[in-house]
């Protein structure tokens, strides 16, 4: 394969990602407060231990419902999970980047972290890599190879 064309395969599988985590983003804004997961000092993502499973078969609205918040819950259960295999620093750009309700901008974040903006984008771009390779949006090879 080209190289070129393995260098767009990477930009298009962080692009991927990044929309994968501003879906999460929006997950997280539809849950209530006793159920959002809750960032840990090391930036590992714990979620809620309660189950509220609910079963009627005779409203289909309800069981739309239960439907949508089982996908939500095994979808933001699968982001959290790629993130968590992140290094600590990764883990934190990514979270204060995509997976919290507020937003900030990339400064605020590096200026907190500690690290220089080049640093910052460098530690940014491997951990969308990372993830990308980790929820199969590219193979390692292709990332490799680019």
């Amino acid at each position: 394969m080209p190289r070129q064309h393995t260098k767009q395969n990477i930009k298009a599988a962080r692009k991927k990602v990044e929309i994968a985590l501003e879906k999460y983003k929006m997950y997280l804004l539809t849950l209530p407060d006793d159920m959002l997961p809750k960032i840990t000092s090391s930036y590992s993502i714990a979620p809620p231990s309660k189950t509220n499973q609910f079963y009627s078969s005779t409203e289909a609205v309800a069981i739309q419902k239960i439907d949508y918040e089982r996908e939500r819950e095994e979808y933001m259960q699968r982001i959290q999970a790629a993130v968590n295999r992140c290094s600590e620093m990764e883990r934190a750009i990514i979270v204060q980047c995509y997976m919290q309700t507020e937003d900030v901008y990339d400064y605020e974040i590096y200026n907190e972290l500690g690290i220089s903006e080049s640093k910052f984008y460098q530690l940014k771009r491997k951990a969308l890599d990372k993830l990308a390779v980790i929820l199969g949006f590219i193979s390692v090879e292709d990332l490799f190879n680019g």
